[in-house]
């Protein structure tokens, strides 16, 4: 179910979780999804909500507490989604080989599909990067932001980034 829609990005339902805590679930276009840390409860209602795929962007260990990878995605696997591992820091985000992983991913597995790191931000600007080329600049841009995430910062990259698969 719906909570609102802004027109560039729409906000589903948030997974509601025990003691009050709540995944905020983003769609940036349609079939991909973004959403901050994943606990492995999320994965029953991802599924029921008709998400087919999951990919988790953060790396194991960052924080205590986190979901290992192992387990995320034999959650994943036991409500039958596809999952896949990419984990990306903030240091590599913007690395040539990791966007063109990303973009293959994307391209490769079944939608819907939800994107997830610690908040969210590593997977939407992996998405700006892929999406701008197609999509365009100023729209990507327009869209992470109405979802809450500010990718002003990549303009100048998501441009040339742009430039570069045009003139390829």
């Amino acid at each position: 179910m719906e909570i609102a829609f802004h027109g560039a990005f729409r906000l589903a339902e948030p997974i509601v979780r025990g003691a009050g805590t709540v995944a905020r679930i983003v769609e940036l276009e349609p079939g991909i999804f973004v959403a901050p840390q994943l606990v492995e409860p999320d994965f029953a209602e991802i599924a029921a909500r008709g998400i087919r795929s999951v990919v988790n962007n953060r790396p194991d260990g960052e924080a205590p507490g986190q979901l290992p990878n192992e387990h995320a995605e034999a959650a994943a696997r036991r409500h039958g989604l596809a999952f896949r591992f990419l984990p990306v820091t903030s240091l590599t985000v913007t690395d040539d080989a990791v966007v063109g992983a990303f973009a293959r991913l994307l391209g490769d597995l079944p939608r819907p599909t939800l994107l997830y790191c610690r908040s969210g931000t590593r997977c939407t600007i992996l998405w700006t990067q892929v999406a701008a080329p197609r999509l365009g600049v100023e729209r990507v841009l327009r869209i992470a932001a109405h979802a809450g995430y500010d990718m002003e910062v990549l303009r100048d990259d998501l441009v040339e980034r742009s430039r570069q698969l045009v003139s390829a």
